[in-house]
């Protein structure tokens, strides 16, 4: 049996909270609210992987922390997304550019070249467009995906009677650790499960 696998950022339970709350702001909205406790900003998607696999991924995802030291990220406003999208797809919370996250990413990108991975459109549903990109690092822009659009009610309403959605917040936390994630899709929507926690460099 193969499981999804994904890396991923998960937020401390007071920024959950908080993004629950603004959650409330849009009761008018057709979109399907992430649950506070599967808020996360994904790194790398890996697709579906063996047992054997996956203790290859812990492994490497724990060898990647080791080299990374621990860092902030500043999450600034509640937008649809993805930006320029139309019309689009979620609504997110984005952060600040971050060299560190983005130094992150690179490293966990080019340890994992060598894993098969899965086609983009296969994880469309959960917004997921990583496949390895940003091998050459750089700054990165987080996403958090804060709900999922309804997309045949939100293409109904006029889009001048579209809610706004563009929420100035100030939001930080500390990034401790990376984790390795399990990802199954059900009828729901996607339950995640912590497989690995890997700490970074204090």
């Amino acid at each position: 049996m193969k499981h999804r696998i994904f890396i991923a950022i998960n937020l401390p339970e007071n920024v959950r909270k908080k993004l629950e709350d603004y959650q409330r702001k849009w009761p008018e909205l057709p979109v399907r609210w992430t649950k506070s406790y599967n808020l996360h900003i994904t790194l790398v998607f890996l697709g579906y992987l063996s047992d054997e696999e996956i203790l290859e991924v812990i492994k490497t995802t724990q060898e990647v922390a080791t080299r990374n030291e621990s860092f902030s990220i500043n999450l600034k406003k509640i937008i649809y997304g993805p930006p320029k999208k139309s019309p689009p797809r979620m609504v997110w919370v984005e952060g600040e550019k971050s060299i560190e996250l983005g130094g992150v990413q690179k490293d966990l990108n080019n340890s994992f070249s060598g894993l098969p991975q899965s086609e983009p459109q296969r994880d469309r549903k959960e917004g997921i467009f990583f496949e390895l990109k940003n091998r050459k690092g750089g700054a990165l822009t987080p996403h958090i995906t804060l709900g999922r659009l309804k997309s045949w009610e939100f293409r109904a309403i006029e889009p001048e009677a579209r809610p706004e959605v563009n929420e100035e917040i100030n939001l930080s936390f500390e990034v401790n650790s990376i984790d390795v994630m399990e990802s199954e899709l059900k009828k729901g929507g996607p339950n995640y499960t912590l497989l690995e926690s890997c700490p970074l460099k204090n």
